[in-house]
């Protein structure tokens, strides 16, 4: 009896370091690595290019006066609608003390010569009725005089528009009223009444009044960087979707690529341009941002497959297809194929040549692992 025990204790110690040996050695066994099957497909893929800008008018200006001094009466604010040749603004002159006594200067230096012609005139004059001069002498002389005449209404002119901005011999131009160049709505007036205004001149740009932009011609412009500049061309079809109203979509079309890049932020950005269509109902903003969506290809009912399933090898591209059995997670097995691929949407990508519709692809590692003897890859 003790003896058949002790054979039974024995055997089951046996089976006990049998068990544990098993367990280990199962333990070091390395765990497989199970890939998600991807399933190509045809889909209509729409490649785009996406570019960061704003909308803007078209046409906008910044409305300068023509004469240094004081603003005395301001006609409009922001938002208002002016049409080309509104009043906007009244400057009241402050002449200038340098410029007005030359131009008295000039005025008396103008009189004193009229004087002098005027004395040489009358003598020429009376030599000529006694005929002691020609008539050559008599009328070069009565030219002198009436290009003195001239000269003496044009420095009195002078001096007129420099103190008051306007002369007898201007007629109805004032350059004290400060008028519109353009029908549209006022964007700012970063003056107030009461403040000093430059003139524009050679060495001057002036001081802005008021800005001025025709909000019914709405463009975009943006900036896009040179390495997908070469696959735009004028007349591709944009989508522009704003920040302040996502829900809004305004299609537009490209119809300007700069032809010379600037340098920003260390990298070479080429300024584009899009007309844009309004939808009734949509009120657009000077200064809103917008991001353009370009159309750059669209294919329909193309074969392709999600761009997770594409790998790389020195620039070429190719795909792992699934040789095993789909149910054996297991054991999978993969061969590797190269393929041609063709335009992205940045989710599903082309397949042109290399593999079938029904085949399926490896695509991401499945992180929850199974126990195993792994996947082989056949090359």
């Amino acid at each position: 009896m003790k003896k058949t025990l002790r054979v039974i204790g024995l055997c089951l110690l046996a089976l006990y370091v049998v068990y544990t040996l098993y367990y280990l050695w199962q333990q070091s066994q390395p765990e497989p690595t199970i890939y998600e099957l991807v399933s190509p497909e045809r889909r209509n893929l729409v490649k785009r290019t996406t570019v960061a800008g704003s909308m803007e008018a078209r046409r906008q200006v910044s409305v300068k006066p023509q004469a240094t001094g004081i603003i005395s009466r301001l006609l409009v604010e922001p938002g208002d609608k002016v049409k080309a040749g509104d009043i906007i603004a009244t400057i009241k002159i402050i002449p200038d003390m340098a410029q007005l006594n030359e131009a008295k200067s000039r005025v008396e230096a103008a009189r004193i010569n009229l004087a002098e012609v005027q004395r040489e005139y009358d003598r020429i004059h009376s030599l000529f009725k006694d005929g002691v001069v020609s008539r050559e002498e008599y009328d070069r002389q009565s030219t002198r005089l009436a290009s003195a005449r001239e000269s003496v209404l044009a420095a009195e002119s002078q001096v007129q528009v420099i103190t008051r901005g306007q002369s007898s011999r201007s007629g109805n131009i004032n350059i004290t009223d400060l008028r519109s160049t353009i029908t549209g709505i006022v964007l700012s007036v970063p003056v107030k009444e009461g403040a000093s205004v430059s003139s524009t001149s050679v060495f001057t740009e002036g001081t802005t009044v008021a800005k001025i932009a025709d909000m019914s011609d709405i463009i975009f412009r943006g900036y896009i960087d040179e390495t997908e500049v070469a696959l735009l061309q004028t007349g591709m079809d944009v989508e522009l979707h704003l920040g302040s109203m996502q829900e809004v979509t305004i299609p537009a079309k490209l119809n300007y690529i700069a032809p010379e890049g600037v340098m920003q932020n260390g990298a070479k950005m080429f300024e584009l341009k899009a007309d844009a269509t309004i939808p009734d109902g949509v009120t657009i903003r000077s200064g809103y941002s917008a991001n353009a969506n370009i159309i750059l290809g669209t294919l329909n009912d193309v074969l392709s497959c999600d761009e997770k399933a594409i790998s790389f090898e020195a620039g070429k591209p190719y795909v792992y297809v699934l040789t095993s059995p789909p149910d054996d997670k297991e054991h999978q097995q993969f061969e590797r194929r190269a393929v041609t691929i063709g335009i992205s949407d940045g989710l599903s990508v082309e397949l042109k040549d290399g593999v079938k519709k029904g085949e399926l692809l490896r695509g991401n590692e499945i992180k929850e692992q199974v126990k195993g003897t792994g996947f082989v890859v056949i090359e």
